[in-house]
């Protein structure tokens, strides 16, 4: 373990992607990495990109990462698949529309599958961050599944959160709805060279409008991904944000609300296991039949089960 941790710590790549295997695949030996290479990360800028299915996220990831490769960065790449119900394997798809960066060594990519996590990211996404981060990434594009209007789980992993819309869907308002517009730091129109792209630029300005006084409105940014047009706006938008952030004193404050998302969203996840493995098929299968006989309430049995774990 010693060695492989000194070899990452000195850039090696393939070390990198083992330590990022056995962490993504929750081993034992992946947490004792984690804990080892926890310390070196706190410097890179992570950012989420999120939208619905068809807004050309991947591309704009892909575009992005380019970006900022010309200007020098070393660039890490997260991007969730959604995965099957029943076998939680994915397509994986993600990686086929970035080849263009297969072969950088100032870029490294991983596909993760969601695995049946909610909110657009897959269960070990904060883990798989904090390695990359620890490596010595400059920015962590971090893309979600697309999946709908809830992926709202991203705000607890990137410090900026960007929202891609599209026109031309034929239900453009769903882009004005409550829960994940809320979340965007930067507003992105991509496929700005459709019709309808201005008018959706127009509905989300009178959006904003909207806004309380004082309150922040996110810049509208937009982009034609697949020509690489806009991506330099893009990339000055998101490095202001980041220093609004540090000028405000927000920049710790941040750290620490996703910190707490952190701890909070491990802890429920040791507490199902713990429960799993301490709760026979025949224990939960009898509270389950008390619950649909209405003998017993869901929150009942649910305490009866964390408390059978001393939780």
């Amino acid at each position: 373990m010693d060695q492989l941790v000194e070899r990452f710590l000195k850039g090696d790549r393939r070390a990198l992607a083992r330590v990022v295997t056995r962490v993504e695949n929750q081993t034992d030996e992946g947490r004792e990495y984690l804990r080892a290479l926890f310390p070196h990360g706190g410097r890179a800028h992570t950012i989420g990109v999120t939208g619905g299915a068809g807004s050309g996220k991947s591309t704009l990831v892909g575009a992005l990462a380019a970006e900022y490769r010309r200007r020098g960065k070393r660039v890490g790449i997260v991007a969730v698949d959604p995965s099957s119900p029943f076998t939680y394997g994915a397509i994986l798809g993600d990686r086929i529309r970035m080849q263009d960066l297969a072969l950088d060594e100032g870029v490294f990519m991983r596909s993760m599958a969601s695995r049946g996590a909610i909110g657009g990211l897959a269960p070990t996404i904060d883990d798989v961050v904090a390695v990359l981060d620890a490596f010595g990434f400059d920015f962590i594009l971090i893309e979600t599944v697309g999946a709908g209007q809830d992926e709202v789980e991203i705000a607890g992993t990137a410090l900026t959160t960007v929202l891609v819309n599209n026109p031309g869907t034929g239900d453009d308002i769903q882009a004005l709805k409550a829960g994940i517009i809320e979340i965007a730091d930067v507003l992105v129109v991509n496929k700005a060279d459709h019709p309808g792209a201005d008018v959706l630029v127009s509905q989300l300005q009178a959006l904003l409008s909207l806004a309380p006084a004082g309150s922040r409105r996110p810049p509208i940014i937009k982009t034609t991904a697949v020509k690489g047009e806009g991506m330099e706006a893009l990339a000055e938008a998101i490095d202001a944000h980041r220093q609004e952030l540090e000028s405000s004193g927000q920049l710790e404050e941040q750290r620490a609300i996703d910190a707490r998302h952190q701890v909070l969203g491990i802890a429920r996840a040791i507490l199902l296991e713990r429960i799993r493995v301490s709760t026979s098929d025949e224990e939960l299968d009898a509270l389950v039949r008390r619950v649909a006989a209405r003998d017993l309430d869901p929150h009942s049995a649910a305490e009866a089960l964390v408390a059978s774990v001393g939780g």
